[in-house]
């Protein structure tokens, strides 16, 4: 089974931007020396969270600051740029470290709507994913009247992303791997696998599909110590359900503890409204909202791990999985990547 890392590239709490990106920096070399195949850089905007905007700068960095994991966008939001540019910024990387590039590409803007405005300076957002994905894909074959150089003739690895069924259409049609992000929208993996599965054409890519999944992964030496590190992720999930986020937080004693948290913001927050205000409700729909998010999961110790892991292969067959992690602590997170590694080659 390969493994592998995304990293959107978080700041914790009283870190600086600088010092999150050396920490992007530190753990690709960690887990290069672990064995993993490949280190995938999200594309976010408008986030004080994440400092993940200039994807292929942070990848280039993280290509030069390495020696052999394969390096991509995780992905490039398609509609955010032109495909002819995408093309020259990745034939550059390609040129300047030729077979450790990936290229995921995704539909979604990775942003508010306001930003994305800011970012595509047009209000048309009719979706033209599919198009830009064989325009690119022709830049590259060097197929267009407009070369795109040093793209053209390059074998830069396309990826579909997908968090619905949509995309699994479009990487069967095209005959390309398909990544899932079901470590933040898990609702439609099984789905959304055997649309690909079904409808996949082979292609001068792929003789057959191959399917990456994002899971949250939190490992640890005990089960208690993983739920006590998992919390930070929870507690960013919070984050995220409430439309606010400056970072990962410290971990705290456990899950109900995160609740409990929630629940005195809740009751510290006026009312005035002539609906009456019930602290319960909006709790109960924060949590399973986080819950829902964050279902994708591995926690706990290499044993727990072990057997989690096995459930989840057998719900659904994936050939690589990509791994997703919000532990405070840089050296519990390279940690829990090399409990998790023993855990999946013990299983396989």
């Amino acid at each position: 089974m390969e493994l592998s890392v995304l990293n959107v590239v978080p700041r914790r709490i009283g870190e600086t931007e600088k010092e999150a990106m050396d920490q992007m920096v530190a753990l690709a070399q960690g887990v290069e020396d672990l064995g993993y195949t490949r280190y995938w850089i999200a594309e976010h905007h408008n986030t004080k969270a994440f400092v993940s905007s200039a994807t292929s700068l942070l990848i280039q960095h993280t290509l030069a600051n390495t020696k052999s994991i394969r390096v991509g966008a995780g992905g490039v939001m398609l509609p955010n740029h032109t495909p002819y540019v995408v093309a020259e910024y990745y034939g550059t990387l390609e040129t300047l470290y030729p077979g450790r590039v990936d290229l995921g590409l995704g539909r979604a803007p990775g942003t508010d709507m306001q930003t994305a405005r800011a970012i595509r300076r047009t209000v048309d957002f009719t979706d033209k994913f599919p198009q830009e994905v064989q325009e690119l894909e022709g830049y590259f074959k060097d197929s267009w009247p407009v070369h795109a150089y040093p793209a053209a003739g390059l074998n830069v690895p396309l990826y579909i992303l997908g968090s619905s069924t949509d995309s699994a259409y479009l990487a069967a049609e095209l005959g390309l791997p398909y990544a899932f992000a079901s470590h933040f929208a898990p609702a439609m993996l099984e789905q959304a696998v055997k649309i690909y599965k079904d409808h996949f054409k082979p292609s001068e890519y792929l003789a057959y599909p191959y399917v990456i999944v994002g899971v949250n992964v939190t490992a640890a030496d005990t089960d208690e110590e993983a739920e006590r590190l998992e919390t930070s992720k929870l507690q960013g999930m919070v984050d995220i359900v409430l439309g606010r986020g400056e970072g990962i937080k410290p971990p705290v004693d456990n899950r109900e503890a995160v609740w409990d948290n929630l629940r005195k913001e809740i009751r510290a927050v006026p009312h005035f409204g002539p609906v009456a205000f019930n602290e319960e409700d909006l709790l109960r729909d924060a949590k399973a909202a986080v819950q829902q998010m964050g279902s994708c999961q591995l926690v706990g110790s290499v044993e727990s791990i072990k057997k989690q892991y096995r459930a989840f292969k057998s719900k659904v067959q994936f050939d690589e999985m990509m791994v997703n992690t919000f532990i405070f602590d840089p050296k519990a997170q390279l940690r829990s990547f090399a409990l998790l590694k023993q855990a999946v080659d013990e299983v396989e």
